[in-house]
């Protein structure tokens, strides 16, 4: 636990609001940049093992509070003890939210109102969908203090190329929105005054949708992405195959085909 936090302290770092389906988790250490502490770290995890099982919500949104979306890591933690296997350990607990992302059934937009550095930068292109503001900034900073930004590179080197990457990483420079539209980073540019409405577009559409499908389909893409071309379609075969066989896919088809809106029974 950091110095200033304990675990009774997770909801209040980590707030949680539902509405039709819809969960807003907001990075609420606004006093720290949104660093992502242990506890921070701790928080999500948790959230998201939570809203794994919780079959009302259908869509997540990751937001966060204060001018900042999120530093990085609690590079004031991370000095307190620097020792090998305390850092490993925080690396791993990272790298174990990250993971969760992606296996996560309900698809997670991040909501970008501001700076998203570092390991912020990776928790925002860990996201499936990213909206930002036009104001928002994005960097891997970690060669300008000595610490080379590698696990930050997993995820942003998985959704832009690799010499867009490596330019963030080298160069450690803040990017602007638009750049980081252009590299792949995120999906849409907004201004700040659209940002809510912008990301409750995507949300809604994929909230009115099959939550079995979703659930589905998500951990699937990035199961196939590492694959080769012919176990990807072998395994992505088998998942349309199993999906058909669900009470859902049947129900779309026949709507779809009766000219009428569905009712899924979802997961």
């Amino acid at each position: 636990m950091s110095e200033n936090e304990s675990a009774s302290d997770n909801k209040s770092i980590l707030l949680r609001e539902d509405s039709n389906g819809i969960c807003t988790l907001t990075l609420n250490r606004p006093e720290k940049r949104n660093a992502l502490s242990s506890d921070l770290l701790t928080a999500l995890q948790e959230a998201f093992d939570e809203l794994a099982d919780d079959k009302s919500i259908k869509v997540i949104i990751l937001a966060a509070n204060g001018p900042v979306f999120s530093s990085g890591h609690d590079l004031n933690e991370v000095r307190t003890d620097s020792s090998y296997a305390v850092m490993h350990a925080l690396f791993e607990q990272c790298s174990d939210v990250m993971i969760t992302m992606k296996k996560q059934p309900q698809p997670i937009i991040a909501k970008v109102h501001g700076t998203a550095m570092a390991a912020g930068c990776q928790l925002m292109a860990n996201c499936d969908l990213a909206v930002a503001t036009e104001t928002a900034k994005f960097a891997l900073p970690g060669s300008s203090i000595g610490l080379f930004c590698s696990t930050p590179a997993v995820a942003v080197g998985r959704v832009t190329s690799t010499k867009h990457a490596m330019e963030m990483l080298l160069m450690g420079e803040p990017i602007s929105a638009d750049e980081a539209w252009r590299f792949g980073l995120i999906n849409k540019v907004v201004a700040p005054e659209e940002l809510d409405a912008a990301v409750l577009v995507y949300a809604e559409k994929i909230a009115a949708a099959s939550s079995l499908t979703m659930s589905m389909g998500k951990p699937a893409f990035y199961e196939q992405m590492d694959m080769d071309l012919e176990d990807a379609y072998a395994y992505t075969s088998n998942v349309m195959a199993k999906n058909m066989q669900e009470f859902d896919a049947q129900e779309g088809i026949d709507a779809f085909l009766e000219k009428r809106e569905p009712k899924w029974r979802g997961r």
